[in-house]
C-alpha cells in the first residue's frame, strides 16, 4: 500500500470526504475510513471540525482494527465561513486548494451579489485564486450576464459563461481543472453537480432539480467530497451554501480584500481611510465617476455594517 507501512499500521494521505464523524483518506493506494483522536484540535482554529477535505493527514491503526487520524499537516490555505448566525465558530469548507470556482446564476435561482462578494473576500483573505462561472448561461438574460462580467472583470476576476445543457464553456472549465485541486462552490440549485458530471461523465454525483414551490435549489451534495478527474486533477464538490458569513476579518482591513479598492487606496488623502466618509477618498471618488462599480462598493458597505456586531 502506497504511503503506508502495514507492519506498523501507519498511514499518510489526503482527506477526500469528511462527515464530521468519519473521514475518507486517500493514501495513494487505498482509501481508508478513519476517525480522529478525541483530544485532537487544531491550534488557533475555532472550527466545527478539526479535519476537512483537502487536509494532508497522518495516523495509524487502532487496536480494534480501525484507522485513526492523529496529525494534520499545516494548511497552505483554506476557504472558511461562519458556521451560523451569531456563532463564533467557523466552518472550513476545504483546505489546500489551487483554485476556487464559484458558480453563479442570475436567475433560476438568483445568486445574491453580496454572497458572491463575501465568497471572494474570503478567497482573497486566505490566498485562494477564484474564478466566477456564470452557470446555466443558455437560460440567463444576455444583458444581465454582460453587466455581471463588466463588474467582476473590472475587479480582476476571470468570468466564464457555462452551460451543462449546451456544453458552452465546458472545455474551458476542463482546462482550469487540469492537474489542480479545485473547490467548486455555490448556492443550492446553481448546477454544481450537473456541471461536474458534464466535465467528467465517469463521476457518479447526484443531481437535483429546482423546487417549484420556493424556486430554490434542492441540496444534492450532503458533505464536501473530493473526486479524482479522469484527465488529472481533483475537484471538491461542496454542499449548496445558503449564506456566507465572514470570520476573523477585521472591519478596518475589509477593503484590503477588494482588489479594485486596493489599487485605488494609495490615492486617498488619509493612510487609514475607511472609504466610507473621509474627504479626499480616492475610492469614493472612483465610485462617483463610475470607475468603481457601485454594486461592489455597496457590498463593501453592507458587509461592514452587517458584520460589525460579530466583531464586538
Amino acid at each position: 500500500m502506497s504511503n503506508q507501512n502495514m507492519d506498523e499500521r501507519s498511514f499518510s494521505g489526503t482527506v477526500t470526504r469528511a462527515t464530521g464523524s468519519w473521514y475518507d483518506v486517500d493514501t495513494g493506494g487505498a482509501v481508508l475510513r478513519c476517525r480522529i483522536r478525541g483530544r485532537m484540535r487544531l491550534k488557533g482554529v475555532r472550527s466545527t471540525s478539526p479535519v476537512v477535505v483537502g487536509d494532508r493527514v497522518h495516523g495509524s491503526g487502532a487496536s480494534d482494527g480501525s484507522w485513526v487520524i492523529e496529525r494534520v499537516e499545516p494548511r497552505r490555505n483554506y476557504v472558511i465561513r461562519r458556521a451560523s448566525n451569531l456563532s463564533k465558530e467557523s466552518h472550513i469548507i476545504a483546505a489546500n486548494i489551487d483554485r476556487a470556482l464559484l458558480l453563479v446564476t442570475l436567475a433560476e435561482p438568483e445568486t445574491a451579489p453580496e454572497f458572491v462578494d463575501r465568497f471572494l473576500v474570503t478567497c482573497e483573505a486566505y490566498k485562494v485564486p477564484a474564478t466566477l462561472l456564470l452557470a446555466k448561461s443558455d437560460i440567463q438574460d444576455p444583458a444581465a450576464m454582460e453587466a455581471f462580467r463588466a463588474v467582476y472583470e473590472a475587479a480582476g476576476y476571470p468570468v466564464l459563461e457555462v452551460s451543462a445543457r449546451t456544453g458552452a464553456g465546458v472545455e474551458e472549465v476542463r482546462t482550469l481543472l487540469g492537474g489542480r485541486t479545485t473547490l467548486l462552490a455555490g448556492n443550492s440549485g446553481v448546477g454544481k453537480s450537473t456541471l461536474v458530471q458534464t466535465v467528467d461523465p465517469s463521476l457518479d454525483i447526484r443531481t437535483g432539480e429546482i423546487s417549484d414551490s420556493h424556486h430554490k435549489g434542492r441540496h444534492t451534495t450532503t458533505f464536501s467530497t473530493m473526486y479524482p478527474l479522469a484527465d488529472g486533477g481533483r475537484i471538491i464538490d461542496t454542499p449548496g451554501i445558503k449564506g456566507f458569513g465572514l470570520i476573523d476579518i477585521d472591519g478596518a482591513e475589509l477593503w484590503h480584500y477588494f482588489p479594485e479598492m486596493m489599487r485605488l487606496a494609495p490615492g486617498c488623502r488619509f493612510y487609514n481611510c475607511t472609504h466610507v466618509h473621509e474627504p479626499g477618498c480616492a475610492v469614493r471618488d472612483a465610485v462617483e465617476r463610475g470607475g468603481l462599480a457601485w454594486p461592489r462598493y455597496e457590498s463593501y458597505l453592507k458587509i461592514l455594517d452587517e458584520d460589525d456586531k460579530y466583531r464586538k
